[in-house]
This record gives C-alpha cells, structure tokens and sequence, in this order.
C-alpha cells in the first residue's frame, strides 16, 4: 500500500486477510490520537523516530525496534521529523499466539523484509505465497526479542501524576522530596512504591524520561547543546557522556541513524 492510511473498517474486523500491511512515508509530523481497533497491531519506522504510547507507558522507538499492541488495547502516536514506517494489522484470531501485553521487540531483517513486501499486496484475499509469507511474519512477531526500551508508568494515582508531569517536562529538577509533597504521599513510599509498580528507581526512571525525550528531540533535528540544557544537565558534556553510556553512541552519531535508516 502506498501510505499508512487505512479504512476503519478494515482494522476493526477480523475477517479477511490474516494479515493487513500498509507502510509509506510522510515530511510532516503524523500523529493519532488514542483509539484501539479489534486486530492487533505492530508498528514502526524504516527511516525516522515515533512515539507510542498505553496505559501502562511510552516507548520512544527508533528503527531497529516496533511496537505490539494486542487487540483492543487504547494507544496512540506521534512521529517525529521526516518519517518513514509500517503497520501490520494482525486478525483477532490469530493474535492468541502473539504477546499478550503490549510490548517492543527487536527487528530482525526477514521480519522487516517480508513486512514491506507484504505492503505490496493489493487489498483481498490472501494467495498460497501470501497465506505463506503471512506465516512468517507471524512467527517473527512470535519469537522475536522483547527489549525493555519503553518508559513504564506507575499504577498508583499519586505516582502517576508525578510520572506524567515529569513526563511532559523532563527538565524539572524538583528532588524526590519536593515531587512527595506535591503528590501528597510520604518520600519515603514513594521511593519504595516508585520501584515497585516501574522496576526503577526514582532516579533513573527521571533519567530515563529525559533520555527519550533527547531522542526525539534528535529526530526534530534540534541542536545537542540546546537538547541538554532544555532538559536541565549541567553542561553539553554531561548529556553527551551519558548518552555514549546508554545508547553506545553520542547523540550526534545517533542522529545519522534516524537520516541513514
């Protein structure tokens, strides 16, 4: 298919196809605000940055990763800069054997090659080769690698509202102690429930938000010296130095992969 737009009426019916793909590329910013549809979905970039987010976090997914959103499941995106990317609708039925809970996986080569040969296919009934090469990109749905590379988000409402306040505005350098009072709960729960319900510590979950918000900020092209400052690190050097230690590469090298891809 030529662009990413698709017929509601064909994601939110599981007769059909096994499988629906479209992939095509778009200069301007594309965002979908929060729906669901009754086929589950896995979607991603070949070229470019993209946001997606559910209930229970976001992930800020470059091109070596995608994203599965089981049937039914409220999400949402947004890409960032020049975009370029995929979406595979896959029939209710035949998502029993796919993850269950809405999660990133790395992409492998053949799983990317068969999606984008899929997107040729005119819309319809699938043939013998179709129904085969449909197979394999189940099976690599199945098995491919789940990263942890998303932000999760707290189920306490307390923590909740820091976590997204934090989220809309990574650079805030309240302590843990200063967040506590506003949310009206102990510093001491906090920390300890923070952990709990996100596998991070206050800290790092904070640290982590202001990274992928430096990835996206990457896409849209914006200036390393002015991504760090905005999001409160002391000194450029600083956040490049971080950055090299999370991601293996300085934000600059980094950015080449979202043009390069």
């Amino acid at each position: 298919m030529a662009d990413l737009t698709l017929d509601p009426a064909l994601t939110n019916r599981s007769d059909g196809p096994v499988i629906i793909v479209a992939a095509g590329s778009q200069e301007t910013v594309r965002s979908s605000g929060a729906h669901s549809h009754c086929r589950g979905q896995l979607f991603g970039s070949t070229r470019g940055l993209i946001t997606i987010g559910v209930d229970e976090g976001v992930w800020v997914v470059p091109t070596t990763h995608a994203i599965w959103v089981p049937p039914h499941r409220v999400h949402w995106a947004r890409s960032h800069g020049p975009f370029q990317g995929f979406a595979v609708y896959v029939a209710e039925p035949d998502c029993a054997v796919l993850p269950a809970a809405p999660c990133s996986i790395r992409m492998s080569g053949l799983l990317r090659e068969a999606m984008l040969r899929a997107a040729r296919w005119p819309a319809g009934p699938l043939d013998a080769r179709g129904e085969r090469l449909a197979g394999v990109i189940l099976d690599e749905i199945a098995t491919s690698p789940v990263d942890a590379l998303g932000l999760p988000l707290p189920r306490d409402a307390r923590l909740l509202r820091i976590a997204r306040a934090l989220a809309d505005d990574p650079a805030d350098d309240r302590t843990l102690e200063d967040w506590a009072r506003w949310a009206a709960i102990g510093a001491r729960s906090l920390s300890r429930h923070f952990v709990a319900e996100t596998g991070f510590t206050f800290t790092a979950w904070r640290q982590r938000a202001r990274l992928l918000r430096a990835l996206e900020m990457l896409a849209d092209d914006v200036p390393v010296t002015r991504i760090a400052l905005d999001l409160g690190y002391s000194t450029p050097s600083t956040f490049i130095d971080l950055f090299r230690r999370t991601f293996g590469a300085t934000p600059a090298a980094y950015r080449q992969r979202f043009v390069a891809a």
